[in-house]
């Protein structure tokens, strides 16, 4: 009887555990991370661009035009209604740029965000924070003794993943960078 009572509790925990496996979907995996698709498309600035109009000469050789809608933009009430497009940076022919958006029914392009990785690069500096931003998505620390420094980077849907933290790039100027992220605002000066 006792061995009885054994293989129950066994038919049982294995029943038990057959019930509550879920199918999951499979994902790429690549060291750690999940591998997520990237719907930023980038390029270079092209001549043709204006104050409502960015030419991108994508890093594929193809020549797109997105147009740019500031706040009091509205294209006839359609689907671009309440759509502002993010420009950080600015934009100047040749410089590299980051551009998200969205192709209207009539087949138009409208950037929601596009980021001047030109003008992101460079030596930035906070309160607990001294890294350069290189090309070629390498961050170099300039604090020795600084806990987690980044050393990576890269745009990723729009956003800005240095080592695995990921921010929104709120602002970025000439000489100041905000970038947003679920722990808070962090504002960096650009050294000279």
């Amino acid at each position: 009887m006792n061995k009885f009572k054994v293989f129950f509790a066994a038919a049982i925990a294995i029943i038990m555990v057959g019930c509550n496996m879920k199918k999951e979907k499979p994902q790429v995996v690549v060291d750690d991370e999940v591998e997520v698709a990237d719907s930023t498309v980038y390029g270079v600035c092209g001549s043709g661009t204006s104050m409502h109009s960015l030419e991108l000469v994508t890093d594929a050789g193809d020549t797109l035009t997105y147009i740019i809608l500031d706040s009091e933009a509205d294209m006839d009430g359609g689907e671009t209604k309440g759509v502002v497009s993010n420009v950080e940076g600015g934009f100047m022919a040749g410089d590299k740029m980051a551009v998200t958006g969205m192709e209207t029914v009539e087949g138009e392009l409208v950037a929601t965000r596009a980021i001047n990785v030109t003008s992101l690069l460079g030596h930035w500096t906070s309160i607990d924070r001294n890294f350069v931003i290189e090309e070629g998505g390498t961050v170099h620390s300039e604090v020795k003794a600084e806990t987690n420094p980044w050393t990576s980077w890269k745009i990723l849907n729009g956003q800005l993943l240095l080592n695995r933290d990921t921010f929104d790039i709120t602002s970025l100027s000439a000489d100041s960078l905000y970038l947003e992220n679920h722990k808070g605002i962090y504002t960096y000066k650009r050294q000279k």
